[in-house]
């Protein structure tokens, strides 16, 4: 029993840092229905700035704002610089673009920064918190509580805020919300702004527990599509859902059948969800854009 508590736990948590990619290409996808395969290099982005603002003596409560910060500014120059100016292609060229972007990233990632594998020190010590045998550190907590206020706020913005109801319309009918006087240009730019700084602040949260490298990204993305995907591409609840039954199952096959096929059970769902659940487990009618 403790065995599989201590699997379960390993997958909560990598699951609940795969939610977070996910809802990065929610959000995005919803918005311009562009799948953005660069979602992964703002994980990196967030843990690795937040590393070496840390070492250049910034504190920090600070450098994971900061960290933040940029990866923001990442996601805006990607949609200006990359996208906006693409406006109008198909929808296989934008992705192209995201993965010419996710590999530019990763190479200024080796410049700006290094070639090392990084962590960052825990936010609440390394003492583990031991259930029915099975040991839950407390950085665990840190990202679960970071990924339900994250899940939370984007619920407030979308249904309580007029520009989070903008992004909403934009979502269901891009043509229509023009014509009701929505910027739909505005709206593309937050998305790419906002998928960035979730990805970031899930990059912050999971470093002191894994460690992190200039291209982590790229795993990072896959699972995080394959989460989407699993949970109903354009679905926020199907992402989270999504991230934490990637992360389960990853976890499980590495316990009880081999570690070496862990990165490989994100690519096995992603063929059994296109095969036989094309519209994930909550994927509706946006779902028939994939």
């Amino acid at each position: 029993m403790s065995e599989f508590l201590q699997f379960l736990f390993s997958g909560l948590t990598v699951g609940a840092v795969y939610a977070m990619v996910a809802l990065g290409f929610t959000i995005i996808y919803n918005a311009s229905e562009v799948i953005n395969f660069a979602q992964g290099e703002f994980v990196m982005i967030g843990g690795m700035s937040s590393v070496f603002l840390l070492s250049a003596g910034v504190p920090m409560p600070l450098a994971m704002l900061a960290a933040v910060v940029i990866a923001v500014g990442v996601g805006l120059a990607l949609h200006a610089l990359a996208i906006e100016p693409a406006r109008g292609a198909s929808v296989v060229t934008l992705i192209i673009i995201t993965i010419g972007a996710s590999i530019l990233l990763r190479g200024l990632a080796q410049v700006v920064f290094d070639r090392q594998f990084h962590s960052l020190p825990a936010f609440s010590g390394d003492d583990p918190i031991t259930i029915a045998g099975a040991a839950l550190l407390p950085q665990t907590l840190w990202v679960f509580g970071g990924a339900l206020i994250i899940v939370l706020a984007l619920g407030w913005f979308f249904t309580r805020t007029l520009t989070g109801k903008a992004v909403m319309a934009t979502a269901h009918n891009r043509l229509a919300a023009q014509l009701v006087g929505v910027n739909v240009r505005f709206v593309l730019m937050l998305s790419f702004g906002l998928s960035a700084g979730i990805g970031a602040i899930a990059g912050v949260l999971v470093t002191p527990i894994t460690l992190t490298s200039y291209d982590v990204g790229t795993m990072l993305a896959l699972k995080g599509f394959a989460a989407a995907i699993l949970g109903g591409l354009g679905s926020a609840v199907g992402a989270v859902l999504g991230g934490l039954l990637v992360g389960i199952a990853e976890a499980m096959g590495a316990g009880y059948i081999s570690s070496e096929y862990k990165d490989a059970i994100a690519f096995v769902i992603i063929l059994l969800v296109l095969f036989f659940l094309p519209r994930g487990l909550l994927g509706g009618k946006a779902a028939e854009r994939v």
